[in-house]
């Protein structure tokens, strides 16, 4: 067997690089968590970490933050914890931190060219928002024998509004002699995490992905934005409650060069209906802007979902080397982003952003008669770093 699958990372006195930036909300709780490595490339990646922030509104949101910790329950023996994916069950307060578990320094790259998973799908709990947690459940013998690897998120996942609980993934499926191909795929509980199954998986190509739960009037959906190879973004809708989707045609949003994930929340229509009482939600998606490099972390807004071509000009949060992100609302018009940046390589840090929806609506209808900055002036003031 191939060495580089089977040997485990040796420790080093060399700084370490965060990746991979996993955001939750909950009661005025920011809970953030990212992968610690030693080095940026993914096989060097040791165990996960996470910091709590707690807000403070006044006539803007700031944040306290607590020390940083290491989530040492997150981990299998002789295997290196990626991809943080958290989801909160409202009805038993149970935080739920998903992550993939993968053999040594094995890659994903050789799992894929010998068709042999050496990854475990897993998960730990916690009812105190992350002060103590769980011991591990191992959901891999839950995965197909035709995937040949998988992952899930990263970022958060999604509980919908009939309690489903919801975990973005994806999975590369085939079988010698056909190269494996990636889907994009959900994983979810209608029991509150007592029994998890996968959906079906989206047709074509699409790799890491994230889901939001949207309302327009007319019903209730789930939309799925997820990172491909083809140079835009995949996305597709689902009004089977995120079991199975329908990839839309239209491609308006551009991926970066060879793919970076991206982030998508909903949250309620910014309008005076809104605010009385009204259902419809809008959709945020955050994403490099630019067509090859990751760099310029853009937000885009679309407040008419079931529409792909009513995205929005990105506006720029992050002006600079950036790559993955992981979005929340936070309520009241304000927003956070965790997102990856530095001043040479988007590999330096993750940051966090706090910012409010009058800094973006710039493109948005009811803003015309009152317009703020242009469309890729940058939002950077007031980024925090979270793990360096």
């Amino acid at each position: 067997m191939d060495k580089l699958c089977c040997n485990v990372p040796q420790t080093s006195s060399k700084p370490k690089v965060y990746r991979i930036p996993a955001l939750l909300y909950i009661e005025e709780t920011l809970l953030t968590f990212a992968e610690q490595r030693e080095e940026k490339a993914d096989h060097t990646a040791e165990q996960l970490v996470m910091r709590k922030g707690a807000l403070r509104r006044e006539n803007s949101v700031t944040v306290e933050w607590s020390e940083q910790t290491v989530v040492r329950e997150a981990h299998i023996s002789g295997h290196r914890t990626m991809n943080p994916c958290p989801v909160f069950d409202r009805a038993n307060r149970k935080l739920f931190l998903f992550f993939i578990c993968v053999e040594g320094s094995c890659t994903e790259w050789w799992q894929i060219g010998n068709y042999c998973n050496k990854t475990h799908l897993c998960y730990i709990t916690s009812e105190d928002l992350g002060q103590t947690w769980s011991g591990l459940t191992d959901l891999t013998e839950h995965l197909s024998k035709e995937w040949v690897t998988f992952a899930v998120g990263p970022g958060h996942g999604l509980q919908a509004e009939n309690g489903r609980l919801m975990v973005p993934a994806y999975a590369y499926v085939g079988a010698k002699p056909i190269k494996p191909v990636p889907r994009a795929v959900s994983l979810y509980s209608d029991d509150s995490g007592e029994n998890w199954q996968f959906g079906s998986l989206l047709e074509g190509k699409s790799i890491e992905c994230q889901m939001a739960e949207v309302s327009d009037g007319k019903g209730r959906f789930i939309y799925c934005n997820a990172r491909s190879q083809g140079g835009h973004r995949v996305e597709a809708v689902s009004d089977s409650k995120g079991h199975a989707f329908t990839v839309y045609s239209n491609k308006k949003l551009v991926e970066t060069g060879y793919g970076c994930q991206g982030s998508v929340i909903s949250f309620p229509a910014q309008t005076e209906a809104a605010a009385d009482g009204g259902e419809n939600q809008w959709l945020l998606y955050t994403h490099p802007s630019h067509a090859k490099k990751r760099i310029d972390l853009g937000v885009f807004l679309n407040t008419s979902p079931s529409d792909p071509n009513a995205w929005s000009d990105p506006r720029i949060l992050y002006k600079g080397p950036s790559g993955y992100s992981d979005l929340a609302y936070l309520g009241d018009g304000w927003f956070a982003c965790l997102f990856e940046c530095g001043k040479e390589e988007e590999t330096e840090r993750i940051a966090l952003k706090i910012f409010n929806f009058s800094e973006i609506k710039v493109n948005t209808q009811e803003s015309r008669t009152c317009p703020l900055q242009q469309p890729t002036e940058a939002l950077e003031s007031d980024v925090v770093t979270v793990f360096i």
